[in-house]
């Protein structure tokens, strides 16, 4: 049985793998993960939206567009996907 702190770690890896090609500069080990992520790893709004388009293609993830506003922080992005994943 998975926990929720596993089921946790293992997004915030398939995160920073997705992160870590859009992003290939940024130091996920010192990442607060409460910060706006797209001002902390300096990416535009293509670039945001291609990650949530690799975290659909790779979780199989729907991400509606009206819930775009509420993926702010990375502990935003792993308590949305974490609940349907």
């Amino acid at each position: 049985m998975t926990t929720l702190q596993t089921k946790n770690d293992e997004l915030k890896g398939t995160i920073f793998t997705i992160l870590g090609s859009i992003a290939p500069e940024a130091d996920f080990e010192t990442l607060d993960p409460t910060v706006n992520l797209q001002e902390a790893l300096d990416i535009d709004s293509f670039d945001f939206l291609n990650f949530l388009i690799a975290l659909n293609d790779e979780l199989g993830v729907e991400i509606p567009e009206a819930d775009y506003g509420q993926l702010v922080s990375l502990n935003d992005i792993v308590n949305y996907l974490s609940v349907r994943v």
